[in-house]
């Protein structure tokens, strides 16, 4: 694997750059999401805020599962004696650039979106405000790729999300300068993650053609893509720490029982999903 790329002076972290490329393309199926919806916002504005608050989000959430670990590294940085503080950043970025949590990363964008729902409108429908939920529907598919090519620098960077050890002609070997290197050849989970995650990409993109209630799409999302990382889990070398479960699909059944909640009471209220325009841009 590859978690570092030098040209010349310039030392690239691939996590960062995946971590980009999925913003990007994020941003190109949201803003096409916004289009056809015939909504008046910035897909780029959005998308970097909930980047912010996801990474943030998904590295609190990771360092909290181990408070001990999370004071002794604070400690290292801020270690007693004079440190130069170009140091202390340099120190601080190599611990802030692994140990990122799904689950946080994707309450902290939820959060995010719903509060950008806020300020949102429609086009044309007298300034009607899109709203939390139904800026969550808009961005299920987007934040279903964005997810599967973000897993990618986890792999390239070997950050330790890859799976068990293996003889599959598909196995992968961890370098010696991966984040968490590994003389085994394992499952590279992530490719299977990015596969899962273009699909599902596709269907919520059909499904939103459709005049689903407000907060189904989004139902969806929850459901099946929890099913998916619980699944994957399998195959991954995180501990088992609940009923033979690792913390990730712990969270995952989480995202299922949410989602279905989620559908049932979308369903309930049956919410129209966008005010009546004049033209029904989506097709």
């Amino acid at each position: 694997m590859y978690p570092y790329i030098n040209l010349g002076p310039v030392h690239l972290g691939t996590f960062g750059l995946l971590l980009w490329l999925a913003a990007v393309v994020g941003t190109i199926v949201l803003h096409k999401n916004f289009v056809r919806n015939g909504v008046d916002a910035d897909a780029l504005s959005v998308v970097a805020m909930v980047v912010i608050a996801g990474v943030v989000g998904a590295k609190a959430w990771h360092e909290l599962q181990s408070p001990a670990d999370l004071w002794a590294a604070l400690r290292k940085i801020a270690a007693p004696g004079w440190k130069h503080p170009l140091d202390m950043m340099v120190d601080f970025l190599h611990w802030f650039q692994a140990g990122f949590a799904w689950f946080g990363g994707m309450l902290a964008g939820i959060a995010m979106l719903m509060w950008q729902g806020r300020a949102a409108r429609f086009k044309g429908a007298l300034g009607e405000r899109v709203g939390g939920m139904r800026m969550l529907d808009l961005a299920a598919p987007a934040a279903a790729i964005g997810y599967g090519v973000g897993r990618i620098g986890c792999l390239l960077s070997g950050d330790g999300d890859y799976g068990i050890k293996t003889t599959l002609p598909w196995g992968v070997h961890m370098r010696a300068d991966a984040l968490v290197p590994t003389p085994d050849l394992v499952q590279p989970t992530p490719v299977y993650e990015l596969l899962f995650s273009a699909v599902l990409a596709w269907w919520l993109w059909q499904r939103g053609k459709k005049h689903l209630s407000v907060g189904q799409l989004t139902g969806e999302y929850l459901v099946v893509s929890g099913i998916g990382r619980f699944l994957v889990e399998f195959v991954r070398v995180n501990p088992r720490l609940y009923f033979g479960m690792s913390n990730a699909q712990v969270a995952a059944l989480g995202s299922v029982v949410a989602g279905a909640v989620l559908i049932a009471l979308s369903r309930a209220r049956n919410a129209q999903w966008a005010p009546k325009l004049a033209d029904d841009p989506r097709t």
